[in-house]
């Protein structure tokens, strides 16, 4: 069996891609735990899901949060560049696709809604969040000028809008439909 702790980390500094080490506290150490967050939320939507269709395209996503993670952890212009070409316009443009395809199949709520109608759209909605932090990370790196490319803002944005939809989806496959909303019907 092989060994699980380093011990590098012990003095509150950690590794990204090449040589440098960084405080666990680095705004790029925090963006790339943020995604990481998401990813793990997304696999647990994906274990949970009812659709075959939906897991297949959240594995998908999940394999393309690898790539943007790598771009997140490297800081050198010929390393980047690699990369640069993974998370495009195009990428951005499939989850537009599967946002279309997904509302195509569902009735949108009018107003806010409560998660919790079923246990696969809960999961959807709480990656739904965690995207949404990752996205406010990134988006700081952006702005900060320590990632250059703009569709990885604009990935991490439809993917938040694509776990919405989804969580509808789930909620209609489980019987949920309608969902809870947050205000209070009187009449009823």
């Amino acid at each position: 069996m092989g060994i699980f702790y380093t011990k590098t980390g012990d003095d509150g500094y950690t590794g990204i891609i090449g040589d440098r080490r960084v405080p666990k506290f680095d705004v790029r150490v925090e963006a790339l735990g943020a995604v990481d967050e998401a990813n793990a939320a997304l696999g647990l939507s994906r274990s949970a899901t009812r659709s075959e269709q939906t897991a297949a395209f959240l594995l998908k996503v999940q394999r393309d949060l690898y790539l943007l993670m790598a771009e997140v952890a490297m800081e050198d212009e010929e390393s980047i560049a690699l990369l640069r070409q993974r998370i495009t316009p195009e990428t951005v443009t499939d989850l537009e696709k599967e946002i279309d395809r997904v509302n195509a199949l569902v009735t949108m709520p009018e107003g806010f809604i409560v998660p919790g109608d079923c246990t696969s759209g809960a999961y959807l909605d709480l990656a739904r969040t965690t995207v949404r932090r990752a996205e406010r990370r990134i988006s700081e790196l952006y702005y900060l000028g320590q990632v250059q490319n703009p569709a990885l803002i604009r990935y991490l944005n439809r993917l938040s809008s694509l776990c919405f939809v989804l969580e509808i989806y789930e909620n209609t496959l489980c019987g949920g439909n309608p969902v809870t909303m947050t205000k209070v019907d009187q009449s009823q």
